[in-house]
């Protein structure tokens, strides 16, 4: 109770003070909290749905597939789990800033300089790199516990490979990608050294929440905005357990 309900408790009461009820009501009627509230929902979804597509591709052919140097690949997949969010925006920057390798390969091709680490596409680059690592080896384990008895059933009688692959293998992941999924999101809702380092145009309700208890000195506010944060991450996590079950609760 103690490590868990007492930081909780203390920063529900933080909201609170001052002007009580008044607090949370007015982060909920702010333009530009509600704003942040969305860009950070928008961009937290966006990164879980790509990253679920992309992990439910790679997962499953790293988990069928031996080659030589597949435990190495494995490894270098994980490998972004090893960077903070402050590397991965400074990697982003290499990548797609002003002085990157992307716009110095597009200025000397078309003569004009591609630009978009500072943007919603950046950012989303960014949290995509340090999120995929965690759906790949998800749905590796999955993958791997996938009965082949039920493929090779649904082949005899007929159905082709994107048929099994809808009837059989998708349903069969389902509970990994929904898992996965929502720790995406969860971890996305709450990054904020990329962002930092980004210095996005793109306000996320980390970056709200870090601007108000550091140059505005508004505790209050921050604790409230804190508050809203965690109780929409609570939501989606919920909602991922009634669909994906035990799976879910695990991997939250």
């Amino acid at each position: 109770a103690a490590f868990f309900l007492l930081p909780l408790a203390r920063l529900v009461a933080a909201g609170w003070e001052g002007t009580g009820a008044a607090g949370y009501a007015a982060i909920l009627s702010e333009p530009r909290y509600l704003a942040a509230l969305r860009d950070t929902v928008l961009l937290s979804a966006g990164v879980a749905a790509a990253a679920v597509a992309l992990a439910a591709v790679v997962g499953t052919t790293l988990a069928r597939t031996r080659f030589r140097g597949r435990r190495l690949l494995v490894a270098l997949l994980t490998l972004p789990l090893a960077f903070p969010g402050v590397v991965v925006g400074f990697m982003v920057i290499l990548l797609a800033g002003r002085q990157g390798v992307i716009g110095t390969a597009t200025e000397a091709l078309t003569g004009e300089r591609l630009v978009f680490a500072y943007s919603f596409a950046g950012l989303c680059l960014g949290y995509l790199y340090f999120s995929l690592p965690r759906c790949i080896a998800t749905v590796m384990a999955a993958a791997e516990g996938l009965d082949p008895a039920l493929e090779e059933a649904a082949r005899t009688l007929g159905a082709g490979p994107w048929r099994v692959a809808r009837d059989v293998i998708i349903p069969g992941l389902a509970p990994a990608l929904v898992a996965s999924g929502a720790i995406v999101f969860a971890t996305c809702m709450g990054a904020l050294g990329t962002a930092f380092t980004l210095a996005t145009d793109i306000r996320v309700l980390p970056m709200v929440i870090y601007t108000e208890f550091t140059l505005a000195t508004n505790f209050s506010v921050a604790a409230a905005l804190s508050v809203l944060l965690g109780v929409v991450t609570w939501v989606a996590l919920a909602v991922a357990r009634v669909f994906g079950g035990n799976n879910v609760a695990a991997q939250a």
